[in-house]
């Protein structure tokens, strides 16, 4: 699984530029899917609905105010003990389960080294990599142009307040003139306030953030970004030959291609598209290398390999006046937008040799969340009886033993609020899917949020359409061609669709809210840290890597 990697990013998925042989390779030998969906627009509900097979409210795992991801790794949420994971099925199975790269997924509960989220409590027998994620501030050249540039102005404001409560006391005690202690003490507490609010964050973020783990223990607090492709595609190798001769399951979490797009120095400038292209043709040669690996160990014939995004490419991410995000193809917006294509449809890829038909295309609506029912039927396991599964098994259709996906209506959340619905017309073929709410691009004429960086999912920042936004997929991908509510389908399409959300809502619970803001906050009780806090560092994984790029 790549990360906010766009389905416009890749060959077999249209694009003529960026050099992705391996992953175009896969496609070949295997079976693309062409409308393939992910859960959610943004990486932590898209993954828990990857894991669980069940759309992220379900769970708790989506929310609609500010904290819609993870924003923290000492936040208290994340995905609950007590959802059940493929990994823990295929664990329960025989399977050597493992996961390397990032997890985003949550840690702790209610102390520092509970646990409660880790990958080791949903499943996972090793886990080593990033239990947050990659962000800008894990790399030391994105801190260091911050510095020079962006917080001039707050610089200039504390040090402002800092001569001011100066001023106060020198006035104080020289007898210049008599100041109320009150409001002395209280200029000196905001001066320390605002100059804390912004400087220990971006002094002491990349230290509590961006850490390395090997199953339970920090090994790596802050991370070495320079060294972590390699030390990840070395514990990949590592995890297969220690397992080739047992059935085992590996998610490949690549921290690639978000932002801070670092690349090691072989693919910096190879590509057209400047250090995102690097960092995409790095992550093709990754897949390349783990495949290789599989091949070499004998292991073709009996593993089957899937490769995706979380969801779109982020359209507004920007670095030094530059877009640094992913391409979404022929498909409108991008990461952050629940219903617009860009942020949802991603590629598919699965290599099942003697099994699937090489170079096959499936242009069936399927989900992410079926990879779960497809995993556990393939690990010989039972789906949970008491949780209500959204996924549905990918096996006919790689079989060649169905013609349609088993999907009839997909429903496309932003947080709790419900932005789109899909509907597959079985007898027409036809794939509709109406708008209930859009976000409200900004500046106008663009597409994308670029005021508030990722669009917002609900109150002033959308906009509501009674009736809905109807567009015919199968004869119009990029939504550019709204249907009229004249339009001969229009009406009896509109009825089908309301009928089947009102019947899906009825499943929906209530359910503890894993992102709200008491759970997706800092709570420093809850830090990991290998050290003293706030003193968190250290370094124990300091053996030499041996590279393989």
């Amino acid at each position: 699984m790549a990360d906010d990697l766009g389905i416009g990013d890749i060959g077999c998925f249209g694009n003529d530029t960026i050099r992705t042989p391996n992953i175009d390779k896969l496609a070949k030998e295997g079976v693309k899917l062409t409308q393939h969906i992910a859960a959610a627009p943004i990486c932590t509900p898209s993954r828990a609905a990857f894991l669980t097979g069940r759309y992220p409210m379900r769970s708790g795992m989506d929310f609609s105010g500010a904290g819609r991801a993870l924003m923290c790794l000492s936040a208290s949420g994340g995905l609950p003990p007590n959802e059940t994971t493929f990994a823990k099925i295929l664990q329960a199975n025989g399977y050597s389960t493992g996961i390397i790269g990032k997890w985003h997924q949550g840690l702790n509960c209610e102390t520092r080294g509970d646990h409660c989220h880790h990958p080791l409590s949903h499943g996972f027998n090793y886990f080593y990599g990033m239990p947050f994620t990659l962000f800008r501030e894990c790399q030391t050249e994105f801190r260091k142009t911050f510095y020079a540039h962006s917080p001039s102005h707050l610089s200039l404001y504390s040090q402002v307040l800092a001569i001011t409560a100066v001023t106060l006391i020198t006035v104080k005690y020289t007898n210049l003139g008599i100041r109320p202690l009150k409001l002395m003490i209280c200029c000196v507490l905001f001066s320390l306030l605002y100059f804390l609010s912004w400087y220990i964050p971006l002094g002491f973020t990349h230290y509590w953030n961006c850490i390395v783990m090997r199953n339970h223990e920090i090994v790596q607090q802050p991370m070495n970004i320079q060294r972590t492709t390699h030390e990840i595609l070395q514990e990949l190798h590592q995890f297969i030959e220690r397992n080739k001769n047992i059935p085992f399951l590996l998610f490949v979490s690549f921290l690639h291609v978000h932002t801070p797009l670092v690349s090691t120095k072989r693919f910096i400038g190879n590509s057209r598209h400047g250090i995102y292209g690097d960092n995409v043709e790095e992550m093709d040669f990754m897949v390349g290398s783990i495949v290789d690996a599989i091949d070499n160990t004998g292991l073709k014939n009996n593993t089957l390999i899937y490769f995706t995004s979380d969801h779109g490419g982020h359209l507004e991410v920007t670095y030094v006046n530059t877009q640094v995000g992913g391409w979404n193809g022929i498909y409108k917006g991008g990461k952050g937008m629940a219903g617009w294509e860009g942020g949802i449809r991603v590629p598919g890829i699965i290599r099942w040799t003697n099994v699937v038909r090489p170079d096959t295309i499936i242009d069936e609506p399927t989900s992410l969340m079926d990879i779960y029912p497809t995993v556990v039927q393939l690990g010989g396991g039972e789906l949970p009886n008491d949780k209500i599964i959204d996924g549905r098994s990918l096996v006919p259709l790689l079989k060649n033993q169905a013609t349609h996906s088993e999907h009839e209506f997909l429903f496309h959340y932003c947080g709790r609020n419900l932005h789109a619905v899909r509907w597959h017309q079985k007898d027409s073929g036809t794939i509709w899917k109406a708008h209930y709410m859009t976000p409200i691009f900004h500046p106008e004429g663009a597409v994308g949020c670029y005021d508030t960086i990722l669009c917002k999912c609900e109150g002033e920042h959308v906009m509501l359409h009674n009736p809905p936004l109807l567009f015919n997929l199968s004869e119009d991908p990029s939504e550019s061609k709204q249907l009229q509510p004249l339009d001969t389908h229009f009406e009896a399409v509109i009825s089908k669709i309301d009928l089947a959300v009102a019947e899906h809502q009825k499943t929906i619970s209530t359910v503890p809210q894993q992102l709200s803001l008491s759970n997706n906050r800092w709570k420093p009780w809850l830090q990991p840290c290998c050290g003293t806090f706030p003193f968190c560092w250290c370094n124990k994984d300091n053996t030499n890597v041996t590279s393989l790029i």
